[in-house]
C-alpha cells in the first residue's frame, strides 16, 4: 500500500504525467477562473481550495485523480456555494515549475556569466514553449554572489542582479502564449 502525503491523491495531467498535488496550483487556477468571471481577488478561493483538498483527502478513494475529475470536483463545489458562474472558467494548466538559479550558476561555473545566461535562456524557452504558465526562479542572491565570486554583496552584484531580472523579463515576453505567464524571481 502506498501512503500519500496528507491523503491527497496524485494528479494525472492530460499528457499522462503524474505529479504531486500542489495546493497553490489549484488556488492559482481558481483565482484565474474567478477573475475571468469578473471576481477580481476573489476572497473565497482559499476556502474552495481547502474544500476540494478535504474532499480529495477524506472522500476520494483512488490514489490518482485526473485533471478532468479534479475540475469536476471544483465545479461541483462552486455550484454548491452559489458561484456557478465561475465553474466554466476553471481550467488548471500545468503545475508551476521551480527552477534553481544557483544550480544553473553552479553548472555554468564561477565567473562564467555568458554560460549562465545561455543555460537560463534555453531552460526558460523550453519550459515556456512546453506550456508552463507559472515559474518560480529561486536563489537569485546566492546565484549572483556565485557568478561574481563574492561572499559579500557589492555594486557589481546589483548590476548583475538587474541584468538577470531584465533577461528573464525579455525571455518571458518573447514567447507567444495563450495564457498569462507568471514568474516569481527571488
Amino acid at each position: 500500500m502506498i501512503a500519500l502525503a496528507d491523503g491527497i491523491p496524485l494528479v494525472q495531467l492530460e499528457d499522462g504525467q503524474v505529479v504531486a498535488f500542489e495546493r497553490d496550483w489549484l488556488l492559482r487556477a481558481l483565482l484565474q477562473a474567478a477573475a475571468k468571471a469578473g471576481y477580481q481577488k476573489w476572497w473565497l478561493a482559499e476556502h474552495v481550495t481547502e474544500s476540494v483538498m478535504a474532499y480529495l483527502a477524506l472522500q476520494f478513494e483512488e490514489n490518482v485523480v485526473s485533471v478532468p475529475r479534479l475540475v469536476q470536483a471544483v465545479q461541483s463545489v462552486l455550484q454548491v456555494i452559489g458561484y456557478g458562474e465561475i465553474a466554466p472558467y476553471v481550467a488548471p494548466g500545468a503545475p508551476g515549475v521551480r527552477l534553481s538559479l544557483v544550480d544553473l550558476a553552479r553548472d555554468a561555473g564561477t565567473g562564467y556569466e555568458l554560460a549562465f545566461f545561455d543555460q537560463l535562456g534555453r531552460r526558460l524557452q523550453t519550459l515556456l514553449r512546453g506550456g508552463t504558465t507559472y515559474l518560480e526562479l529561486v536563489g537569485l542572491t546566492p546565484c549572483v554572489k556565485q557568478l561574481r565570486s563574492r561572499k559579500c554583496w557589492s555594486r557589481e552584484c546589483d548590476a548583475l542582479q538587474a541584468e538577470i531580472v531584465s533577461f528573464v523579463r525579455t525571455q518571458t515576453c518573447n514567447v507567444p502564449a495563450q495564457e498569462e505567464i507568471s514568474v516569481k524571481l527571488f
